[in-house]
């Protein structure tokens, strides 16, 4: 007996438990998604209030900031079956919102008809005017839409939401990538509790089936904010049809910034061509041109095919297979140490590098930064490089490759790539998820493996010295040397591909700039891209000072520490 009053008492308490638990779920975890759900179904019973998990920025110390979230107002609504006085209701109400006259009355006309929207996402102040109206028929019942605060910051980044048939979700961007957390399906957002305790009793208790939440990313909005103003800079002094920067770090991937011109408003994108939402940094392919040419150094160091002392004859041009190539001003410049091929960014002396070292080593090597790879960004429609020219056995098309030429990739595959330089040469992979908040009251950090060595880390000191040198003594004659930082960095100028006659533009070009610091234990890596600027052939014109302002910005609102 004592044995069955104790068993009883445990299931009691067990009952009483789950309970609570039920209580706490419905009345404090989700408490105003069912309000919500109540405030409709009384009106439309087979309807949901729209509900999605939030988007959200991280600052520099920690705090989240809304990227994407979940706005609330008001519908206002007609039943023309019993509302008596159209003329007076259409009156009363223009007297508050602004409301079609023929539109109204059209929907007012529809008398077999209970429910008939005019407005929508009023918000609260209006809404309890009309409700005060008291007039039979009218009426108004909350609803929810997405919302971006920041307007057009990070457009590209955070994509949109939008109807595919009869469904709303994610089409672009984070919404999309993550579109089985971020989103809710029916509006369902719970699974029967008693349910997912008691099926597959043997087995852990799992939420998989759900798996909703909110996405807390590493992007830095104050940080996207400056890169943006930079850009906006950008096409205002050099114009270019396309203009974009990542800001990186490049020891673990995260993503700090990233954004390109020009952007659209995800709150109000109706009049946008659909190819304004996708994504070039992500999507589009690019010949990079001589910011290659450190990734070619590096190989030749790492291979021990070149080091810091190895010179060789510059004659200004290369024949190889029938085919000719050349320094960009055409110009030999006689016995030439590596360390100039970077600061005067010598195309022949590039090619020199990659013959020296082989077809099948450098064409590993390329494979091994990540080049014909997607980047394994959590973004759709991660793209892979065009390196077809890497697998021939040419010695021309290997040497075009050594400077940039002949093969395109994304930019952020470049900077995935860049930040082998950078970190000592492990691949990381790009990113900007963190972790998922999930419903249910508990988080998860994401996690994206293990980077993998490229180069050996004595051969990344080496090229940030060397790319440091280049900073110190070549660029701009060294004026925009900063003097307790180092910063390693290398601009480049690419011919753009001509799709219709073939070869390439005589007078369209991309700059490129990258640059990380500080050299040997740097924070942060910069990237920026301008295609064909109007005005000037090098990139070292257009986009020298704006990375210098970057990182100036960051040095400053990060407080990094003089270095020398």
């Amino acid at each position: 007996m004592n044995f069955r009053i104790r068993l009883l008492s445990v299931l009691v308490l067990l009952f009483g438990l789950l309970l609570i638990g039920r209580l706490y779920y419905v009345q404090i975890l989700h408490g105003e998604s069912f309000a919500n759900k109540g405030d409709r179904q009384y009106v439309k019973p087979n309807s949901t209030v729209f509900d999605r998990g939030s988007i959200y920025f991280t600052t520099k110390d920690g705090e989240k900031i809304s990227g994407a979230t979940l706005k609330t107002g008001y519908i206002v609504a007609i039943n023309p079956s019993i509302l008596s006085d159209s003329e007076y209701t259409y009156e009363k109400l223009s007297e508050i919102i602004e409301v079609q006259k023929d539109e109204f009355f059209l929907r007012a006309g529809k008398i077999n008809d209970p429910y008939e929207e005019v407005a929508d996402r009023i918000p609260e102040d209006l809404a309890k005017r009309i409700k005060d109206l008291d007039i039979e028929g009218l009426d108004v019942f909350k609803e929810r839409w997405r919302f971006y605060p920041g307007e057009d910051m990070a457009s590209h980044t955070l994509g949109i939401i939008a109807y595919s048939g009869d469904q709303v979700a994610g089409r672009y961007g984070l919404e999309r990538y993550y579109e089985q957390t971020l989103g809710r399906g029916d509006g369902n957002l719970y699974v029967n509790f008693f349910a997912e305790i008691f099926s597959n009793i043997n087995k852990s208790i799992s939420y998989s089936k759900e798996n909703k939440g909110s996405l807390v990313t590493s992007i830095e909005p104050t940080v996207e904010a400056y890169l943006e103003e930079v850009l906006d800079d950008i096409k205002n002094d050099w114009n270019g049809d396309l203009i974009g920067g990542i800001i990186i770090n490049p020891q673990n991937g995260e993503i700090i910034a990233m954004d390109s011109y020009p952007r659209f408003n995800p709150n109000d994108f109706s009049g946008e061509d659909i190819s304004a939402f996708s994504n070039p940094l992500v999507e589009n392919v690019y010949e990079m041109g001589s910011i290659v040419k450190p990734i070619t150094i590096a190989i030749g160091l790492d291979t021990g095919s070149i080091d810091k002392d190895t010179t060789y004859h510059d004659k200004g041009y290369l024949v190889l297979n029938e085919s000719r190539i050349q320094n960009y001003d055409g110009k030999g410049r006689g016995v030439v140490p590596v360390q100039e091929i970077l600061n005067e960014s010598l195309n022949t002396g590039a090619a020199f590098v990659a013959l020296e070292v082989g077809s099948e080593k450098f064409r590993e090597y390329m494979y091994s930064f990540g080049f014909g790879e997607a980047s394994g960004i959590d973004l759709p429609s991660d793209a892979r490089g065009l390196v077809n020219n890497l697998e021939s056995n040419r010695d021309i098309e290997h040497a075009t490759a050594s400077y940039g030429q002949g093969v395109a990739i994304t930019p952020i595959s470049m900077v995935r790539a860049l930040s082998v330089l950078a970190n000592g040469g492990k691949l990381v992979t790009p990113h900007l998820g963190t972790k998922i908040e999930y419903d249910l009251g508990f988080s998860k950090e994401i996690e994206y493996g293990e980077p993998v060595r490229v180069i050996k880390e004595s051969t990344g000191n080496e090229i940030s010295r060397m790319l440091t040198g280049v900073v110190d003594e070549a660029l701009l004659d060294g004026e925009v040397a900063l003097e307790h930082y180092s910063v390693a960095a290398k601009t480049g100028t690419a011919q753009i591909a001509d799709p219709v006659n073939g070869g390439y533009y005589e007078d369209r070009y991309l700059h490129t700039f990258f640059g990380y610091f500080p050299s040997y234990d740097p924070k942060f890596l910069v990237f920026l891209f301008n295609k064909h600027p109007i005005g000037a052939r090098y990139a070292s014109e257009t986009l020298t000072h704006p990375f210098f302002d970057i990182a100036d910005f960051l040095i400053n609102y990060y407080d990094i520490a003089p270095d020398r």
